[in-house]
């Protein structure tokens, strides 16, 4: 015969039953139930009540949390996330903390969960992917160490007008240094980068892709643009080509102004660069980086100690180099013959050094641009970084670090 078996609930419906049909008293249906007196006449109260649902389990958890949200705390939360709904609750605690740094806000695993409650959060798909180098890049410990520039991709307003963003940001720091809508020309281009080099001074290299203006197919893969950063004394950090995540940097800013100042376009070019000031400063100095301990780049960025000069002399070369000037159309006299350079060079000076093997190595500055034959006076360009797949790579060119 097996075990009779009761719940709570019926165990306290039989002792108020007993109770209303025969006046038990209270001590002795107490020794009955095995409770205490108390927990009986609470029993009978909730049964006067509320009746027979009154008797049913109730829960124990507190009716208010010791360490519960605030109010005002969870409003200000919810505001914030709002008004900037990209960002993430680590960089809006950061931020709320920035600006009122006399109240203690929540853990940021509590406000995502204030946010997923609130349905103003969707869970992300994690990708972990590893970067393969085939060159080594510059590493920016400092800032104007490395400044990063490309063009974010190109589109059109609502009127039609193509707009092409240029943006330069400072590695280190992340600071932005500009976004400008400019045509994409070394003509267009270089005003730009004056007024940048002005009002920041000069970095130590400049990290771009290999399109123009920043890069071409001729010897050295130098443009009017990159001859002037030469002159300057700016590094060239190419990087790979067909590899952008090899300026993550910098597509993670065209990424924030994608969603900040792009979804949709403005209706004119002068409504999109408004949007872009605004989507700039925010990001410099209210928009906190996790990479920088929750502070603006605006904390972090200094202007370089090296100023701009106004004036541009003639680069140097010792006493092994012969020295040309490159004429009009990208020709240098050598040896009685013509011999056809680069037209981006056309109007600088190139220095000219032999070879163990009796060959010419030509350069500008530091940066070596190819050979010349010593037989048929043909210039050979050097390649500089990764080479198309059907020719073969020569060794590579290691930059000046002065």
């Amino acid at each position: 015969m097996p075990w009779k078996e009761t719940c709570s609930v019926d165990q306290r419906i039989a002792c108020v039953a007993e109770w209303l049909e025969y006046e038990t008293p209270i001590t002795e249906l107490a020794l009955r139930y095995g409770v205490s007196r108390k927990t009986v006449y609470k029993w009978l109260d909730r049964f006067e009540e509320e009746g027979a649902p009154g008797l049913a389990d109730r829960s124990r958890a507190p009716k208010r949390h010791g360490r519960a949200m605030a109010p005002e705390i969870r409003e200000a939360l919810l505001a914030a996330r709002l008004a900037h709904p990209r960002w993430g609750p680590r960089k809006l605690r950061a931020a709320l903390a920035r600006r009122e740094p006399g109240i203690e806000w929540p853990a940021a695993s509590s406000i995502g969960e204030l946010f997923r409650r609130a349905g103003l959060s969707t869970p992300r798909r994690k990708t972990h992917t590893v970067v393969p180098l085939t060159q080594p890049l510059l590493h920016a410990r400092e800032a104007n160490d490395v400044w990063t520039t490309d063009f974010k991709g190109w589109f059109r307003t609502r009127n039609q007008a193509r707009c092409d963003p240029l943006t330069i940001n400072d590695a280190a720091s992340r600071f932005a240094l500009c976004c400008r809508i400019v045509t994409p020309t070394s003509a267009e281009v270089r005003p730009c980068f004056e007024r940048t080099f002005e009002e920041y001074g000069l970095p130590h290299a400049i990290r771009s892709d290999n399109g123009p203006p920043f890069a071409s197919t001729g010897p050295g893969r130098l443009t009017r643009l990159s001859v002037w950063w030469l002159k300057l004394g700016i590094v060239l950090d190419r990087i790979d080509p067909g590899h952008p995540e090899q300026n993550g940097r910098q597509e993670r800013f065209h990424l924030t102004l994608q969603q900040e100042a792009g979804e949709p376009p403005a209706w004119t070019l002068e409504e999109q660069q408004a949007r872009y000031d605004r989507v700039r400063w925010e990001y410099n100095f209210e928009r906190p980086h996790e990479a920088l301990d929750n502070r603006c780049p605006g904390d972090v960025y200094v202007a370089s100690p090296r100023p701009y000069p106004r004036r541009l002399e003639d680069p140097w070369y010792d006493a092994t180099h012969q020295v040309r000037r490159v004429h009009q159309h990208g020709q240098i006299k050598w040896g009685g013959e013509q011999v056809f350079i680069s037209e981006a060079l056309t109007g600088e000076l190139v220095g000219i050094a032999e070879a163990d093997n009796g060959d010419w190595i030509v350069r500008f500055t530091h940066y070596e641009l190819g050979t010349i034959d010593r037989n048929t006076s043909r210039f050979r360009a050097a390649w500089h970084g990764r080479r198309p797949r059907h020719g073969r790579r020569s060794h590579p060119v290691v930059a000046s670090e002065e």
